[in-house]
């Protein structure tokens, strides 16, 4: 499996107990979604590994204590920790509305409600404390943040995102 072809899930955080159980920490607002798994990738080497789950359950309610076939010891648990996990982009769960994951965007065009057309989305830049919409609009770079109260309507039959900005902020740009 390609990494480019799945989405990033988790990342191993720590050892639960001597028998190779681990606690994930979930990259999501709806970890109940992800326990009853049959495999997840894990990433070694920077290679995807298969590896099957025999058992999960949440952990304070953030976080996800899985047991792997096969990982049976300290020493095997200890050899994945740091290790981050993926499941294929066909695993996610569809999204409706004004609900949408970044990568489903990327592409996508952005018209504002007083601009007009603002340009394409080439990415979503989610490094930053607020995650931003990187939209090329005739090679000039625009950013805006990614907020609920700017999306007032994700349109994917027209592949579109209607947004209403701050007056001003589209032409710091321009």
């Amino acid at each position: 499996m390609q990494k480019e072809n799945c989405f990033y899930l988790g990342k191993i955080v720590k050892k639960y107990s001597f028998k190779g159980e681990l606690l994930v920490k979930l990259d999501t607002d709806d970890p109940e979604q992800f326990i009853e798994m049959e495999s997840v990738f894990v990433e070694q080497h920077k290679n995807l590994i298969p590896f099957f789950i025999e058992q999960s359950s949440l952990h304070k309610s953030e976080l996800l204590r899985i047991k792997f076939e096969e990982v049976d010891s300290e020493e095997d648990a200890n050899a994945l920790l740091g290790s981050a996990l993926y499941l294929p982009l066909e695993a996610l769960p569809k999204l409706t509305g004004n609900q949408f994951y970044y990568h489903e965007v990327i592409g996508f065009m952005v018209k504002d409600m007083t601009f007009g057309i603002v340009g394409t989305i080439t990415s979503v830049n989610d490094s930053t404390a607020q995650a931003l919409f990187e939209i090329n609009r005739d090679g000039k770079e625009i950013l805006i943040p990614v907020n609920d109260n700017f999306i007032k309507k994700v349109d994917r039959e027209t592949k579109t995102i209607h947004l209403d900005v701050p007056e001003g902020l589209i032409e710091l740009y321009l």
